[in-house]
């Protein structure tokens, strides 16, 4: 079993935000979640979190500002994550979406949460599972993952499994500063 226990992480400085964490390249990103720590019990991360899109893999240069300002924005169509400990070591969550005029507020893809391996570096980090029978099975191809990059802010791969891999398709962050 992994330990949840946490390592020393010097990137965990309060100056990091949504907005500057929205501001670092692909590999910036990467060698901040390398860096930091995973949460010491699974209720680190409880309650709706406010997410926020950084980076996508291999994103055109043309199209990233845009796509950045948007993921920034109100009108971005995900809000975050809401997460509810049920141990210290294992939890569930979904995610929040909101698509005025047409579903509204929605809570959708529910993830189980555990403690395990990153699929980045081998380290311990809080894995979201979405391979649930709820889920679309495009949606049990998701795998997530989230380290704290500062007290109560969370940085994550959110990447696609295939049957031998898992392919880094963009960054993500969660604030549980701002709920």
């Amino acid at each position: 079993m992994i330990s949840a226990t946490p390592h020393a992480a010097p990137s965990r400085a309060s100056h990091h935000s949504l907005d500057t964490l929205a501001e670092r390249s692909m590999s910036e990103l990467d060698a901040l979640y390398r860096a930091a720590a995973v949460s010491s019990t699974m209720r680190a991360a409880d309650g709706a979190l406010t997410g926020r899109m950084l980076a996508v893999r291999n994103l055109p240069a043309p199209l990233r500002a845009p796509l950045r300002r948007w993921a920034g924005s109100s009108s971005f169509v995900w809000e975050g994550k809401t997460f509810q400990a049920a141990t210290e070591s294992r939890g569930r969550g979904h995610n929040r979406v909101h698509i005025p005029r047409a579903l509204g507020r929605q809570n959708l893809f529910p993830f189980d949460t555990s403690f395990g391996p990153s699929a980045i570096d081998g380290k311990p980090t809080l894995i979201l599972d979405y391979d649930l029978a709820v889920n679309p099975s495009y949606i049990r191809h998701i795998h997530d993952e989230i380290r704290e990059v500062a007290p109560g802010l969370f940085l994550g791969p959110a990447m696609w499994k295939t049957a031998r891999d898992k392919i880094l398709v963009l960054w993500f962050a969660l604030d549980a500063r701002l709920s």
